[in-house]
């Protein structure tokens, strides 16, 4: 097992663990990565929308500690506005989305802690903090990634955990065709290989970002957007309503 991450200078391979519904995929990526890199990769099937296969997976990550490295990629799209959705539909992008990863994340925590070190690393999405450009439950449930990630940077980052939140933009991948939008229909200007996603996500990690956005220019764009947030702490809270609201004290 590698103790860092993968570099731009240094090339760091893992032994994998790879988890996923579709067993004859997890096979044919297994045998193609253990092909490129000689890395032993292990494969799980699972469906981590059902509990006993959730279940099955906390339990894998609690028990091995050869594990250094989570990666929360697992996770379901969707381009139907709420009145078009299922309540199916919209449970099953929840419980993948938001219950899966914080029960992955909850197993695995507590052994990064008791040996002061681990990686997490949860892939939001830039809808994160532009809902506007897709459903709002999917929406939702990246934004959830992302606050997840700061906190859990405040909670574990003393404690030697490094975490990161990955907001990638399209991406060319099944994930539009799953989702109900052929990726392309997309302004092929926006849509981004997985390949350099992935590569600016571990460049990210390697510079210690919290939150990596491969497609932003600069990083002072992201440090303006924490900036105003920042800038609103004092006032959240307060023992009177804001002047504005005219409530009678």
């Amino acid at each position: 097992m590698c103790s860092g991450a993968a570099t731009i200078e240094q090339t760091c391979f893992y032994d994998l663990v790879l988890v996923a519904r579709d067993e004859a995929k997890l096979k044919e990526v297994a045998s193609a990565i253990n092909a490129a890199t000689g890395r032993k990769v292990e494969t799980i099937k699972a469906d981590l929308t059902v509990s006993t296969d959730l279940h099955k997976i906390e339990q894998t990550l609690a028990a091995d500690s050869a594990i250094t490295l989570l990666v929360n990629n697992a996770g379901l799209g969707a381009t139907k506005g709420l009145i078009d959705s299922t309540p199916e539909d919209l449970d099953n992008l929840i419980a993948i989305n938001v219950t899966a990863l914080t029960r992955l994340t909850r197993s695995i925590a507590p052994a990064f802690v008791a040996r002061g070190k681990g990686t997490i690393i949860n892939i939001s999405s830039i809808v994160a903090i532009a809902p506007e450009l897709l459903n709002g439950t999917y929406g939702g449930t990246k934004a959830y990634v992302m606050a997840f990630t700061q906190s859990l940077h405040h909670e574990l980052g003393s404690k030697g955990v490094q975490v990161q939140a990955v907001l990638p933009g399209a991406t060319r991948t099944q994930f539009w065709n799953r989702a109900g939008l052929a990726v392309e229909h997309l302004p092929q200007e926006w849509v981004m290989t997985a390949e350099d996603m992935v590569d600016a996500a571990l460049a990210g990690l390697d510079q210690k970002e919290l939150i990596t956005i491969p497609s932003l220019p600069t990083l002072e764009n992201w440090n303006a957007f924490e900036t105003a947030r920042d800038a609103m702490r004092g006032g959240l809270s307060a023992v009177k309503p804001a002047v504005r609201y005219h409530v009678a004290n």
